[in-house]
């Protein structure tokens, strides 16, 4: 059967669904579901948690208990769900892992159809799943709305099919592209609301990487701060990124600021230092050298084995560069603040160009005014 409109609202109802899971399913996907019965949703899911239920087992749930049924019993799920379709924001899972394969579950459900946005990247599953519902008769529909799901999951799509996270480099400038003093001075360039806005970004991150001159000039914490956040959740659930900072060698102590808010640290090191005294939420890593601090590269495999899907990169110019300059950053994310700070303060990248030839040009994706500021994004593009 062919992708139809209808196909596409519910689609996007459950693509709606999914996000709600951003900040929260890290390592795995954010998955939206809807079950649709003669035109009717009797069941809405989305996987909340890494460990939880996946989406198509809430929903599944979801609609047992809307009839009076209970979800824990096969029957009652069964007699809830049976044909109805299923939509899904991926392709329902084939393995087992912290639970069971989803797939099975929508056939002993007994759904008539099942309607998918896009194939599971994952090796475990890349089309395993869609294989065990056609070989019980279920009808397989999709993409459906390919594209919004790709965007949705890009930095898990990105981690299963190269082995690295998305990478998005936050940035916050004056007028004149200055992000801070000569100094070092740099609190706040840029107004409340765009402050707002980043722990937002924050919190949708899994990692936030920043330089060691960074978190000493800044006393910086990297944390998603509440009081700068008014949608944020109530006080214990927020999700805290894992706080990365690149120390090559070893210049951090164990009573900066960075260490107080314990919540896991991952220091980066190019060489062996002295790990006594520090507490446990904080781990020392070496790795390669490159141009004098830690490889960006092997940074993001290393977040890659930890099941970072999503990365931000919230430091200096030096930093900054050289992950522009290695191809590491997917987007940046520019808030710039109508003011001027002048030519002695300090400019966004490290970039040693020295020709027009030579210079790296970027594609501005989206563009909006942030109470009083402007936030840009923009992807490298240079094959341009």
């Amino acid at each position: 059967m062919s992708v139809t409109q209808t196909h596409s609202v519910y689609m996007a109802e459950a693509l709606s669904l999914a996000r709600r899971g951003l900040q929260t399913t890290t390592p795995n996907p954010a998955v939206g579901c809807l079950l649709v019965r003669e035109g009717e949703v009797i069941g809405r899911g989305w996987h909340r948690v890494a460990g939880d239920f996946h989406a198509e087992i809430h929903a599944l749930r979801d609609a047992t208990i809307q009839t009076g049924g209970n979800p824990d019993d096969t029957e009652a799920v069964r007699t809830a769900c049976q044909g109805a379709d299923c939509y899904v924001t991926l392709e329902p899972c084939s393995h087992t892992g912290r639970t069971g394969p989803c797939a099975e579950a929508l056939v002993a459900a007994g759904v008539g159809r099942v309607i998918y946005a896009m194939e599971d990247p994952n090796p475990q599953v890349a089309g395993r799943g869609f294989e065990i519902l056609r070989a019980a008769g279920i009808e397989v529909i999709g993409p459906v709305l390919e594209d919004e799901a790709l965007a949705l999951n890009k930095g898990f799509v990105k981690r299963m099919t190269r082995g690295l996270p998305m990478v998005s480099c936050k940035l916050a400038m004056s007028l004149d592209g200055r992000t801070a003093m000569a100094s070092g001075e740099s609190q706040w360039v840029t107004a409340r609301r765009a402050r707002e806005d980043v722990q937002r970004m924050r919190a949708a991150s899994c990692a936030i990487v920043s330089g060691v001159d960074t978190v000493l000039m800044d006393n910086a914490s990297l944390t998603v701060r509440a009081d700068d956040w008014p949608e944020a959740p109530e006080d214990g659930e927020i999700r805290q990124p894992l706080r990365v900072v690149l120390d090559s060698k070893g210049r951090l102590t164990p009573d900066c600021a960075l260490v107080q808010f314990e919540s896991p640290i991952l220091l980066l090191h190019t060489s062996e230092v002295d790990t006594s005294g520090w507490p446990e939420h904080v781990e020392h890593v070496v790795l390669p050298e490159r141009e004098g601090g830690v490889n960006p590269y092997a940074v993001l495999r290393e977040l890659a084995k930890r099941g970072c899907n999503r990365v931000m990169v919230e430091a200096g110019a030096k930093v900054a560069g050289s992950f522009l300059r290695m191809g590491m950053l997917d987007e940046l994310v520019i808030y710039m603040a109508p003011k001027l700070l002048g030519n002695r303060a300090r400019g966004l990248f490290e970039l040693p160009i020295d020709a027009m030839a030579g210079q790296l040009p970027l594609k501005i994706t989206d563009m909006r005014a942030i109470g009083q500021d402007w936030r840009i994004t923009a992807v490298p593009d240079f094959d341009s």
